[in-house]
């Protein structure tokens, strides 16, 4: 894993969800030199909204290549993003939420590490946090380490000399942080989406603990969100 600047620049992938802090990665990926290609997953999570904001940041950004890949986790369920169960609306907990889709990191960056080989690029971009998220396991420091070694063992690239650099550089940020780092980089935050289960006028919900941490954020931050939260969003209590 990486979070330092390279010593020489040029491709690298992205995997852009379409959230803030994939945004704000793909955004420090161009700031340090890269030609910058963009993964998307269409995975048939509910909040779809991310994909218009992954292809508006794409977009913005000026990437040179972006793919959306249609991959179907509806079929397995299991995850209240992909399954008939209610995304949870009571603020953010100790345990895993049930908007853990299994293995989700560990197949995108799988996908991300094909796409990257084919595009003769040696560095991917993901940005994962540790400090303020929901607990998912695979946003942990020691799962990225681990699959960096993976795909160095599981690649022509890798096994020919060519390890993959796996940047997260949101790695050991606050979420008050990244929002600064959104700030610095010029971005409209309004450009990404973070809902979980946005509602049918097509605001965000404000209660999930995916725009609790984003909301709580902002806050301490000191910084505007842009984005237009449900006039029926709880007051931010955490």
């Amino acid at each position: 894993m990486s979070n330092s600047h390279p010593d020489d620049t040029g491709t690298a992938v992205v995997l852009l969800s379409g959230g803030l802090d994939s945004m704000v990665t793909a955004a420090i990926a161009k700031e340090r030199g890269f030609e910058v290609h963009a993964l998307t997953i269409d995975y048939g999570q509910r909040h779809i909204r991310e994909l218009q904001s992954a292809k508006a940041i794409a977009e913005k950004l000026g990437v040179r290549r972006h793919v959306e890949l249609p991959l179907d986790l509806r079929r397995f369920g299991g995850s209240a993003l992909t399954d008939d169960i209610d995304v949870p609306k009571d603020g953010v907990g100790d345990d895993i939420p049930v908007t853990y889709v299994p293995a989700r990191n560990l197949v995108f960056l799988a996908l991300t590490t094909a796409f990257a080989e084919s595009s003769h690029s040696r560095d991917i971009f993901i940005g994962v946090n540790a400090l303020d998220y929901s607990g998912y396991p695979d946003c942990r420091p020691e799962f990225i380490a681990s699959f960096a070694e993976t795909a160095r063992l599981g690649t022509k690239q890798g096994v020919e000399g060519e390890p993959f650099n796996i940047h997260a550089p949101l790695q050991d940020m606050s979420k008050a942080d990244i929002v600064r780092e959104c700030h610095r980089l010029g971005l409209d935050p309004a450009w990404s989406w973070s809902c979980y289960d946005p509602t049918p006028e097509g605001t965000a919900c404000g209660a999930c603990d995916s725009c609790r941490l984003r909301r709580k954020g902002f806050a301490e931050a000191g910084l505007v969100d842009t984005t237009v939260y449900s006039k029926d969003a709880p007051a931010l209590t955490e």
